[in-house]
């Protein structure tokens, strides 16, 4: 038999045990605002208490868990009732700038999923994504993470050398690190380039890579000295 004085929730837990006559007897003599009763059907006095006991000791727990419930409950509320409040005009415009330039960026070159690589360099077909994924892990390439897929820059794989990452890419990746993301580094690569007389450095990666690496560590030392 448990009985709780509710001055607090669960604030001062009792128990008592015994026959129903015993319980309803010490029951009479308590001011309890509620009571909750657990019947045993078969079991001895000690195993009771003992039961008792356990229930006792959990109540600080149960209290707790419906605290933590009711300020949950109450917090929903809240944001129920507060309005939502529209992202300012000059963010609106700076999300929608980042989204029309990946855009662009994923429509100006070729980007290949892990399958498509693992299939142009003859990969295994068992697990597929193993080695683009460890080439990127490994700072040789860098991927961009669109809805979830991992898309590879197709021009930074060199046909000569059976479709493996060109060995200026880890130089370049190494330029920018720290510096620039894979969003960065795309944004970068598809960018007409003074340095590079206007080209792009993804169209002469592979014709020209150390003018590439070059352009790369002439913007890092731009960027440091100015």
């Amino acid at each position: 038999m448990v009985a709780a004085n509710k001055t607090d929730e669960f604030s001062r837990v009792g128990t008592l045990t015994g026959t129903p006559e015993q319980v309803r007897s010490g029951l009479s003599h308590m001011k309890a605002e509620q009571v909750v009763a657990l019947t045993i059907e078969h079991g001895s006095a000690s195993s009771a208490k003992a039961f008792a006991e356990t229930v006792a000791g959990l109540a600080p727990l149960v209290s707790a868990i419906l605290k933590r419930r009711q300020d949950e409950t109450f917090n929903s509320i809240i944001e129920a009732l507060v309005p939502v409040v529209p992202p300012p005009h000059h963010k609106l415009l700076e999300a929608r700038m980042v989204a029309d330039a990946r855009k662009a960026v994923l429509e100006s070159g070729d980007w290949l999923t892990a399958a498509e690589v693992a299939k142009v360099a003859g990969f295994s077909a068992s697990n597929p994504s193993a080695q683009p994924n460890k080439w990127k892990k490994e700072r040789q390439v860098f991927a961009l993470r669109h809805r979830g897929v991992d898309y590879f820059p197709g021009y930074a794989l060199d046909p000569s050398t059976d479709f493996r990452p060109m060995k200026a890419l880890a130089k370049v990746l190494s330029a920018f690190k720290g510096k620039k993301d894979d969003w960065g580094l795309a944004y970068w690569f598809a960018s007409v380039n003074s340095f590079l007389g206007g080209k792009r450095p993804q169209d002469l990666l592979i014709s020209a890579p150390d003018r590439v690496v070059a352009a790369a560590e002439d913007e890092v030392a731009g960027v440091l000295h100015g």
